[in-house]
């Protein structure tokens, strides 16, 4: 009697038994029997090929621009100035040196000096008063600043020689009104806001787009100070309200405000 012809033979090299009921890959469509039927027992070359697309997605890094910076983040951090990618350590134009990196010019300076020189010259013995009155408000500067001393908070590696005080004043809601801090002279405003935004535990979001950014604001004028600037550059600007034991104020601002409205209120 002739043998009957049913079932199929596994495909597995080293197996090729035959199964009466063999099944069908969905996948290579190879015929495989009961214990080679899963794609990773028959070496199913789809698996691999989805396998090595995960290895090599899983590994994606990408490197800091800086020389000799050897840091890698998980996710692009570009400088919208220069193009290139950074870590986070190094993101500010002043922290990365950035080729266009502009550095800020004395706004009205010779215009605040003649006006400053008329009224001088017509007041007379009032500019002399005005000049003992300098002196009184410098006394007061000092001693201002030797109580900020005793209770700011900051970074205490940094050298005393580039250490600069403020008494920050923070953003309305906040459960302080106030907090004395200490930063370094050389950082960018950027670098500044981000960390008194760690000391003070406010929310910062200066990395999204579409979010408010915190910045930090000069008194009295409450403009608010371009964070790939350094402090060192406004603090030695002439006639700069920023100084060392000085006010300034941080908030919540969107991207086309320049100017904090009611400084006023911060102060009180």
């Amino acid at each position: 009697m002739a043998e009957l012809d049913i079932g199929q033979h596994c495909q597995v090299q080293h197996c090729r038994q035959r199964d009466f009921l063999p099944f069908v890959c969905d996948s290579c469509s190879g015929i495989f029997c009961l214990e080679h039927r899963s794609k990773d027992s028959h070496g199913c070359p789809e698996v691999n090929v989805i396998k090595e697309r995960l290895k090599r997605d899983e590994h994606k890094s990408y490197p800091c621009s800086l020389k000799d910076c050897t840091e890698v983040e998980l996710m692009e951090v570009i400088c919208p100035y220069c193009e290139k990618n950074f870590c986070l350590r190094h993101r500010h134009q002043s922290d990365h040196g950035c080729e266009k990196l502009q550095i800020p010019q004395p706004r009205m300076a010779a215009t605040q000096k003649l006006v400053k020189d008329i009224i001088d010259a017509k007041t007379g013995g009032a500019a002399s008063k005005g000049r003992k009155g300098s002196k009184s408000s410098a006394t007061a500067a000092k001693v201002a600043l030797m109580k900020l001393k005793m209770h700011a908070v900051g970074d205490n590696s940094l050298p005393q020689t580039e250490r600069i005080y403020f008494q920050v004043y923070l953003p309305k809601g906040s459960k302080e009104k106030s907090k004395a801090m200490f930063f370094c002279l050389r950082w960018s405003i950027g670098k500044v806001v981000d960390f008194a935004a760690s000391l003070a535990s406010l929310r910062n979001e200066n990395n999204k787009l579409t979010a408010k950014k915190l910045k930090l604001c000069q008194v009295p004028s409450g403009e608010a100070l371009p964070l790939d600037h350094t402090l060192e550059a406004w603090i030695t600007k002439q006639d700069c309200p920023l100084y060392n034991g000085g006010n300034v104020i941080l908030e919540y601002l969107n991207d086309e405000e320049q100017f904090l409205k009611n400084v006023d209120s911060y102060l009180e």
